[in-house]
Formats: C-alpha cells, sequence, structure tokens
C-alpha cells in the first residue's frame, strides 16, 4: 500500500483548520478543544515551509494531530520509505523513538527530530543487542530477522529487518532451515503459522539439535496488544453478531484466529476502505479506531477499549510545536551501528 499523502492542510487558515477538525472529529472532541488545536495546527504546518521539513504521521497518533499536520501518514514501513525519500532539510517524526531512529539511518544527512523526549516502546525495550549477539552464538546459522519495532543497536546486529505487514514474505525471503525471528513473541508465533514453521523460546538449557524447519523466538510483547483477549471478541459478537473484527498481528494467535482479518495497520485501514459491513472494530491502539473512523463517516465504528500506547500518547500538538521551534529532540545515530542497522532496513524496504 503506498504511504498516503493526506489533504494539503498547509495554507490552511485557523477557521479553515478549525471547520476540517469540527467536520471530522466534532462529536466526540469538544469545540473549545478544536479552536485551540487548530490553533496550534496552523502555527505548525506555517514552521514547516519557514524551515524546510516534512512531518510523518504514524497510523496511531491522536486524531487531532493526525488529521492536521503531518505531510504524510501511514504504518512503520511506509513511513520509513518516505524518510528514505524526503527532499527536506528536517524529518519531524510523530511516532515512537525507534521510527525516527530508521529514519535516521536511512537518511543520515537530514535532522530528524522526535517531539517527545523519549516516546519509548515495550517492544524495543524488551530485547538488547547483546542479547541478539548471545542468540547468534548458539544458532550461528540461523539468519537474524528483527521486528522494525527495535532500536538501532539491535538493528545493527540483523540481517533483516520486517514489519507485521511483510514479516511473513520476509521470512519466507530467507533460504534457511532455522531463523531467529525477534522480539514480538505473538507476531513470531504468527509468522510461525502463516509459514508453517515449528516455533520455540530458547532457554539456557535448550538442546541445539534442534531439527529443519524451525523458528526461534523471544519473549517480548506489544503492551497494547497483548491486553486484547477472545473473550473481548466473544462479548462483542454477543452483542454485534455482524460486527466485522481486524486484529494486529501482534495480537494473541487466539485473538487473530477469532477474528475475521488481521494485517498490519495499513491492510486494516484498507480494508475498511475496500469493503461494506455493518459495522467494524479494530484490535489495535484507539487512537487508529478513531481516525479511521474520521476518515470514513459513512462507516461504522465500534469502540471497544481505552487502550491508548502511553509511548505514542507522549506525542502532542504541543510538543511537535515546540520541537519545531527549538530544533528539540534531535535523533542520533552512532555512524557504525546506522551503518549495519542500514542494510537491513533496506533489505526490508526492497522486498516491500
Amino acid at each position: 500500500m503506498p504511504v498516503v499523502m493526506i489533504e494539503d492542510n498547509t495554507n490552511m487558515s485557523v477557521h479553515e483548520m478549525y471547520l476540517k477538525l469540527k467536520r471530522m472529529l466534532g462529536d466526540y472532541i469538544p469545540d473549545f478543544e478544536l479552536r485551540y488545536k487548530a490553533e496550534l495546527a496552523v502555527e505548525i504546518n506555517r514552521l514547516k515551509v519557514e524551515k524546510n521539513a516534512v512531518i510523518l504521521g504514524h497510523n496511531y497518533m491522536e486524531p487531532a494531530l493526525y488529521h492536521s499536520i503531518p505531510d504524510f501518514v501511514g504504518d512503520s514501513l511506509e513511513l520509513s520509505r518516505k524518510a528514505a525519500s524526503t527532499d527536506k532539510d528536517i524529518i519531524v517524526f510523530c511516532g515512537v523513538r525507534f521510527m525516527a531512529e530508521t529514519a535516521k539511518i536511512l537518511n543520515p544527512g537530514k535532522t530528524v527530530l522526535l517531539p517527545a523526549e523519549k516516546a519509548g516502546c515495550s517492544l524495543a525495550e524488551s530485547i538488547t543487542a547483546a542479547d541478539v549477539r548471545a542468540l547468534k552464538e548458539r544458532f550461528p546459522v540461523a539468519p537474524v530477522v528483527t521486528y522494525v519495532n527495535t532500536y538501532a543497536d539491535v538493528k545493527a546486529e540483523s540481517d533483516i529487518c520486517c514489519t507485521s505487514g511483510n514479516a511473513a514474505a520476509v521470512v519466507r525471503s530467507l533460504a534457511s532451515e532455522t531463523i531467529i525471528f525477534l522480539p514480538d513473541e505473538y507476531l513470531a508465533r504468527n509468522v510461525a503459522r502463516e509459514t508453517g514453521k515449528r516455533i520455540i523460546f530458547p532457554t539456557p538449557n535448550l538442546n541445539l539439535n534442534l531439527g529443519p524447519n524451525l523458528m526461534i523466538g523471544w519473549r517480548g510483547r506489544c503492551e497494547v496488544h497483548e491486553k486484547f483477549t477472545v473473550d473481548d471478541i466473544r462479548r462483542v459478537r454477543a452483542q454485534f453478531p455482524d460486527v466485522v473484527i481486524l486484529a494486529h498481528p501482534e495480537c494473541s494467535p487466539e485473538v487473530v484466529e477469532a477474528a475475521d482479518f488481521a494485517g498490519s495497520t495499513a491492510a486494516m485501514i484498507r480494508y475498511v476502505e475496500q469493503t461494506v459491513a455493518p459495522r467494524y472494530l479494530l484490535l489495535t491502539e484507539c487512537a487508529m479506531g478513531e481516525n479511521v473512523a474520521a476518515a470514513n463517516p459513512a462507516k461504522e465504528m465500534l469502540r471497544l477499549c481505552s487502550v491508548r500506547c502511553p509511548h505514542m500518547n507522549e506525542i502532542t500538538l504541543e510538543d511537535t510545536l515546540k520541537s519545531l521551534q527549538l530544533n528539540r529532540y534531535v535523533v542520533e545515530v552512532p555512524e557504525e551501528i546506522r551503518v549495519r542497522a542500514a542494510r537491513a532496513v533496506e533489505r526490508m524496504i526492497a522486498i516491500g
């Protein structure tokens, strides 16, 4: 799916921006808040032109930000592609730190800004470069596939990266009986099932004579997606029997199996846009459900949860404005790590 270039908001007045946000979000965001956010958005859009910046917005950004200031919105793979090709001097990444690092990895000559000082990720923090090196020592013939939701030093230890959208394609592209797949436990289980591989999770006493067609996983999880359960799905279907349920592959295999469709954030958006159903439910970060609902007003979206990623939630319009005003927070990646990580990320992008 191509990265999405949203409606050009650059030259909107505050009143025009307010009317747009009110039309899209007025059913559930108070009017005074929309007016305030419109003022912030217009000033951000003015500054990005003045400073020759591009703003990339992940699908999990809160709706007022998502629909007002990004030049491009999408999932991590599509935004990585856009970061690699931009001719702007500054990349402002409205996402979490590993995404901004990836932008720097692919475009080292650009200034990359992250509006929040930390904006971490439970998956990225579940594994270290030392962990990857230890696994490579134990399984030296196995190529390392690393989910893009990791920090740069972990990517640098990897043979190839993947996203939730192309993980199965990446695994199939490798001519190896044994593959190390890091760090998301549930994504690994879902990909193993899709590609017909047997999966294990190593322990210190694990027998190293493991046999063919094997995936070696890691026990990392997304703190948002692990909260969804099959019981949630059963209760929703009991009340809304005609609902179509979409699950992200970072959900457990049991949840993915019980859903009607599983795919990356971009795939879920495309599914809603291209199908007709009585109502939809997205089992992923809640802001995305609100963004999809705002962009598809003729389609009914259920809201199961208040499951908000605390790290994505650190990115605000206020801090994005400060980021452009003060040139903060600049994301750097040591060159030795960047060069090695770039090889893994570029291989991912080539597969698509």
